[in-house]
């Protein structure tokens, strides 16, 4: 059950980032051709910053995709940087999910949340079991002793 999950999330990864990249380049496009400023901002610099933004997460998402399908196809829990990188993803979808309810409406909220679902469970199903004994490997029993360092 583990690794369906995971490959799922690693594709829907995949989609967003292209999605991501997509809708930054229209929205790069729209500012430089109708030559648009917020605040004195030059409208280049509000292109270039939406193209640089929307590159950056792309590849963020991809490099969270990556990360997916390793530990889909290894069977394997991933290690801590790859762990901390997945926490990073689920907070972004999660903040990203609050403001798009708002701007975009529910149906882009409930892609979100099927996202942080996706990269959750990827992260609680993977949970190494070593992580409740805090490294330290049970006894012959099956359970640590309480005088166990």
């Amino acid at each position: 059950m583990r690794r369906p999950v995971v490959a799922v999330a690693a594709g829907v990864l995949i989609i967003e980032a292209f999605v991501i990249a997509f809708i930054n380049l229209v929205l790069g496009l729209a500012v430089k051709r109708q030559s648009m400023s917020l605040g004195g901002l030059a409208p280049g610099a509000m292109s270039a910053g939406a193209f640089a933004a929307g590159a950056a997460f792309a590849v963020f998402l991809l490099f969270c995709a990556a990360i997916a399908i390793r530990t889909a196809v290894t069977d394997r829990a991933p290690g801590r940087f790859a762990r901390i990188v997945l926490v990073v993803c689920a907070v972004l979808h999660g903040l990203l999910g609050a403001a798009v309810v708002g701007m975009v409406g529910w149906p882009a909220f409930v892609a979100m949340m099927v996202t942080l679902g996706l990269v959750v469970a990827t992260l609680v199903l993977y949970a190494e079991i070593g992580a409740a004994n805090n490294g330290v490997a049970p006894e012959a029993g099956g359970t640590p002793s309480p005088t166990s360092p």
